[in-house]
C-alpha cells in the first residue's frame, strides 16, 4: 500500500471515530512527533505535554482535515504550534535580536573577522559528543523564529514548502530565516572555538 493510500485509510478510520485508527496514528507518528517537540522544548515533560496537546487537537479537528496537504505535514504543523504555545506560556527566555550573532562585513563584502578554521575533519568533529552538546547549546541561543526554522529544515529535513506551510508563512521568509540562523549559528560556534 502506498504511503498516501495508507494515510487515506488511516484518515478515514480517524474520521469515523475508530479508536484503533488513533492508536495506529500514535504508534506510527508518535515517536517522530515527540522528537520534533523535543527539538523546541528542552524539558522532556514539556515536550510530552506539547505532544499530548497536539494529539487532543488532532482528535478534535480530524473531521475538518482535507487531503490538500499530507497527513505528516498537518501533524507536524499541529505539534509545532503546540510546542510554540508551550514556549509562549513558559517564556523560557525573551525574544532576542539575531543581529548580535551575525557576522559583520567590510565594505568589500568580506567578513570583518574571518571564520575560525576548524582543524579536525567534519566527520571527527561531529562524532565528538562535547561538540554536539555545544552545537545544541548554541542552537538554543537563537531566537525562537530562527531556531524553529533551523530545526525544521536542517534537523527534520523538511522542504522549504513544508516548513512554510507548518509555520504559516512564505517560502521566502523560511529561506531568509534559515540563512540568517545558519550565519548566526556559525558565528556562535566560532566564538566558542576561539574561547576553547
Amino acid at each position: 500500500m502506498l504511503a498516501s493510500d495508507h494515510d487515506a485509510v488511516l484518515i478515514a478510520g480517524l474520521q469515523s471515530g475508530d479508536s484503533g485508527a488513533f492508536e495506529r496514528l500514535l504508534r506510527e507518528y508518535g515517536p517522530r512527533l515527540l522528537r520534533l517537540a523535543r527539538r523546541f522544548l528542552a524539558n522532556e515533560e514539556d515536550a510530552r505535554d506539547a505532544l499530548q496537546d497536539a494529539m487532543v487537537a488532532v482528535y478534535r479537528s480530524i473531521g475538518k482535515f482535507e487531503s490538500t496537504s499530507a497527513l505528516s505535514t498537518w501533524l507536524h504543523r499541529i505539534v509545532v504550534n503546540a510546542a510554540l504555545m508551550k514556549l509562549r506560556t513558559k517564556r523560557r527566555h525573551p525574544e532576542e535580536d539575531i543581529e548580535q550573532y551575525l557576522p559583520s562585513f567590510l565594505a568589500d563584502g568580506h567578513q570583518r573577522e574571518p571564520s575560525t578554521p576548524w582543524t579536525e575533519s567534519a566527520d571527527n568533529v561531529i562524532e565528538r559528543e562535547e561538540l554536539r552538546a555545544t552545537v545544541r547549546a548554541m542552537i538554543e541561543k537563537l531566537p525562537d523564529a530562527y531556531r524553529i526554522v533551523l530545526h525544521l529544515r536542517d534537523i527534520e529535513e523538511l522542504s522549504t514548502a513544508e516548513t512554510a506551510e507548518i509555520l504559516g508563512t512564505t517560502k521566502n521568509v523560511v529561506k531568509i530565516r534559515l540563512h540568517r540562523a545558519r550565519q548566526a549559528l556559525r558565528t556562535l560556534l566560532d566564538e566558542h572555538m576561539r574561547k576553547a
